[in-house]
């Protein structure tokens, strides 16, 4: 009867244990995209370096996904033939000095929907939470709270950051598209209402290698505080070049033609709350502006 008590309290006490670490092993905030492999090909690639847990091992179930959804990609395929052949990208270029086009206009719930937002915490590597909302003026709201708590995992020598990354294109047979309307363009417009702190702004790249998936270009938003707006006006020249976030001694000119993805990172050391208010991302042609790289290219000697 005495063991079966002390057992009893041993599960009770694990029970609390496990109670009490819940909050942090599940996000406060889930992601408002969580973005899953479709099967349209036999090779299914890991671009998020180990992040991914919906890779399955069944072979022979991973090949009949594959064959039913030929079909439809195949008719995805011929509509982009049919695009090519009568020349519709062309028009893009025909851009002339003062161009202006928003890649994004945020206003209401619609707009944000297919965005990304990850932080620390869902990977199980810090405890930031971090939102992506509609603010009262109807415009979108990335929010939340940094936290620099390291995890006591024996790994992790740093934490706090959140993210947010604008939504994949995808054409067929699962093909991530690039954003094409940005290669004859100058400059990056962001109109944002900022809390003081700093904020990346990230170009994502398409990369062939798996060493380069992780390229990225990079530039240091800083925001006023206060309820003032301000429209940040960024050449792309000024955007330098990164991998897995640490900024590489040769810099090399951005290509503008690889963009996939534009994404918004607080990661300023600072615990907190963060708030930024986005208006819209457009891109601007300034002919005046003839500068392609901003930073010295270090060439390398043999």
């Amino acid at each position: 009867m005495q063991l079966c008590e002390i057992q009893d309290c041993n599960i009770m006490s694990a029970l609390k244990v496990a109670k009490s670490c819940r909050p942090f092993l599940r996000p406060k905030y889930q992601p408002l995209v969580i973005q899953t492999a479709t099967s349209v090909n036999l090779f299914d690639v890991d671009k998020k370096g180990g992040y991914r847990n919906d890779l399955t091992d069944n072979s022979r179930k991973h090949i009949i996904d594959t064959a039913k959804s030929w079909r439809g990609e195949l008719k995805k395929f011929r509509n982009e033939l049919k695009d090519i052949l009568h020349l519709r990208h062309l028009d893009r270029w025909n851009q002339g000095h003062g161009t202006y086009d928003y890649l994004w206009k945020f206003g209401g719930q619609q707009s944000i929907e297919n965005w990304t937002l990850t932080a620390d915490r869902d990977n199980l590597e810090g405890k930031s939470s971090a939102n992506l909302t509609v603010s009262k003026d109807n415009n979108a709201l990335f929010h939340g709270y940094l936290c620099q708590e390291v995890p006591q995992d024996g790994v992790s020598k740093s934490a706090g950051y959140c993210n947010i990354r604008s939504p994949s294109n995808y054409i067929s047979f699962r093909r991530k598209q690039v954003i094409e309307d940005i290669g004859c363009y100058t400059h990056l417009v962001m109109r944002v209402r900022g809390d003081g702190r700093p904020y990346f702004i990230n170009l994502m790249m398409k990369r062939t290698f798996d060493i380069t998936w992780a390229d990225q270009y990079n530039y240091n938003l800083y925001t006023r505080g206060g309820p003032y707006w301000q429209t940040a006006k960024i050449p792309f020249s000024k955007f330098f070049f990164s991998n897995k976030g640490r900024t590489q001694d040769s810099q090399e000119m951005l290509d503008l033609h690889n963009v996939e993805n534009i994404g918004i990172t607080i990661a300023d050391s600072v615990e907190g709350p963060f708030k930024l208010e986005i208006d819209y991302i457009a891109v601007l042609n300034d002919a005046n502006h003839l500068e392609e790289t901003a930073y010295e290219d270090y060439g390398f000697t043999f």
